[in-house]
């Protein structure tokens, strides 16, 4: 006894060519179909090239339009002449002209004659099914679907959402229970001359005519009456993506396909000459025989379809811009914001990178131009330090240093005289640590030769801007890790803060800091805000500073920073 192949081809017939000899010259008949839409050349030259063939058959021509009747009708046509003309087979496979054998014919053989009464086709209820797509489960069986999907789309869905619309439901033949499967099976013949001549075979077919993609129900639906011993899973290695297509096997996919243990694989790209090379060849290396496992790569199927529809963190490109909300990860890695901490110690980008051993940068949104670290004009991935060009989409910019510096982690200052737009997107990154002095921003105002009445109107504007911020950061649906400290009580004890701040940003090093930045000179700095009082102006972000009691730092308070989760 042997096992026949029945081959289903629309496409690449050289290659199906190639395969369909393979099989026939190991003494395994083959019986091919050919779509009627293909070209009578093409499968006249099909035809010419295995005429020298004994044990190839060609079967009646089908038009094989996806998710229609024409795909069983043609699988019925040609079943019918392989256990017509070859008796001697005992099996009967399905594959496509895309197929292509994965291990020896005589592994396949023997596996088979182990199993003499097994027939193996995936079938399984609607209830049980996972991997429908389109919403269509149980419906597929008790609606009518005259239309193609793919080239009457509109006609479909409209004639689909009318049934829906007056209640009719297609009569389910009493005799029959719907399963569904994959279309690619491997049925004894009992089994399959069971289904061919079922005596309610015309009835049946009348019915499945009807049915949206019979080619995944039909046989799956009727080995359940006839068969004695159904093991519900394919021989063939078929696998798809998210979205219903089948994946495609490429040459750098050689490995993959053989770890898979599987007999035959589908969908093989027809210029995969390494595959094909190899897998066809006879002299390849022979393999320990193994039962049939796809679920051994189905790991790397998972990574790959999550890398597709997820991304990589923090990465947007021309090729994948996710909607918001939707990516993975707004950012490619952790970063720091410093609010207020150089306006209150003096060369604090210097001390910062010195201690934490970071990239640290002036301010990165300043309206003037981008301050990045050293001063450089030009950063990594050709970012310029244009405000121009930042502003026009200060998101990316930020997602693309973070991006271009992996590896390495980056510290930045902002403030309220910086560009504002990003207060929500840097609230909402999880990758974000935000220490904040609330008020640092009257510091240099304090030490500027400006007139009295100008720093009034701009220390309302910038305690404004920053309230809105301090207001975005309390937000219940905040993911960055955020500490604010008014400035009066960080200047009481600032030792802590900065080593709570470097302990985050650096937990392997565990060591205590030894010196702080020096801290801008404050001797008046209370008198200053109560003349901003005087003049109407009420400052209430930099916490209480006594009038005529200059602050003077000190390491026996603790400070009171709160953490916005």
């Amino acid at each position: 006894m042997t096992v026949g192949f029945v081959m289903l081809c629309h496409t690449a017939l050289d290659r199906a060519a190639q395969v369909a000899r393979h099989w026939a010259v190991r003494d395994c008949p083959v019986v091919i179909h050919v779509d009627r839409r293909v070209g009578a050349k093409p499968y006249g030259q099909l035809v010419a090239d295995l005429a020298d063939l004994p044990n190839v058959r060609f079967s009646g021509r089908h038009a094989c339009e996806w998710g229609t009747w024409g795909i069983v009708a043609a699988s019925q046509e040609a079943a019918t002449v392989m256990l017509r003309d070859f008796p001697q087979v005992r099996h009967v496979y399905l594959a496509s002209g895309s197929c292509l054998p994965l291990r020896p014919v005589e592994e396949l053989r023997a596996y088979l004659d182990e199993r003499p009464k097994t027939d193996f086709i995936e079938s399984v209820t609607t209830e049980d099914v996972g991997w429908t797509i389109g919403g269509l489960d149980f419906e597929r069986f008790t609606l009518r679907f005259p239309f193609s999907w793919r080239k009457q789309k509109w006609w479909f869905d409209t004639y689909v959402k009318l049934q829906r619309m007056v209640g009719f439901r297609r009569k389910i033949p009493a005799e029959l229970v719907p399963h569904l499967g994959s279309q690619w099976w491997c049925l004894t013949r009992q089994t399959l001359s069971a289904i061919l001549e079922h005596p309610e075979r015309g009835k049946i077919d009348r019915y499945f005519q009807k049915v949206w993609i019979p080619d995944e129900s039909y046989f799956q639906t009727l080995v359940r009456q006839v068969s004695s011993t159904v093991e519900s899973r394919s021989l063939t290695l078929s696998k798809f993506d998210f979205q219903g297509k089948p994946h495609i096997f490429y040459d750098d996919h050689l490995q993959l396909l053989r770890r898979s243990d599987c007999f035959v694989a589908r969908k093989i790209w027809p210029d995969a000459v390494k595959l094909y090379a190899a897998f066809l060849s006879d002299d390849r290396s022979r393999q320990a025989a193994a039962e049939p496992n796809p679920g051994k790569i189905d790991r790397l199927f998972a990574k790959a379809v999550e890398r597709r529809t997820k991304g990589r963190p923090g990465l947007y490109m021309q090729s994948r811009f996710p909607n918001e909300n939707f990516e993975n990860g707004r950012t490619a890695g952790p970063y720091s914001v410093f609010c207020g901490f150089a306006d209150v110690f003096e060369n604090f980008e210097i001390w910062l990178s010195k201690a934490s051993g970071t990239r640290v940068h002036g301010h990165l949104f300043a309206p003037d131009r981008v301050h990045f670290a050293g001063g450089e004009t030009v950063y990594n991935g050709a970012l310029c330090d244009s405000a121009k060009v930042r502003d026009y989409n200060p998101k990316s910019f930020l997602t693309s240093l973070i991006w271009n510096t992996r590896g390495e982690r980056q510290c930045f200052q902002f403030g309220p005289a910086d560009t504002q737009e990003l207060n929500w997107f840097l609230t909402l990154d999880g990758n974000a640590q935000i220490s904040v002095i609330s008020g640092g921003w009257a510091v240099p105002l304090f030490h500027s030769n400006q007139n009295f009445g100008d720093i009034r109107r701009e220390a309302a504007r910038l305690q404004k801007i920053e309230q809105e911020f301090l207001n975005v950061l309390r937000s219940p649906y905040t993911k960055a890790r955020v500490r604010v400290w008014s400035l009066a009580d960080f200047i009481e004890n600032p030792m802590e803060p900065l080593q709570t701040i470097i302990d985050e940003i650096g937990p392997r090093q565990g060591r205590r800091l030894s010196e702080a930045p020096r801290m801008a000179d404050l001797t008046g700095f209370g008198q200053f805000l109560q003349n901003l009082r005087n003049q109407g102006m009420q400052p209430v972000l930099m916490g209480d500073f006594p009038v005529g009691d200059d602050p003077t730092p000190k390491s026996t308070r603790r400070g009171r920073p709160y953490l916005v989760k």
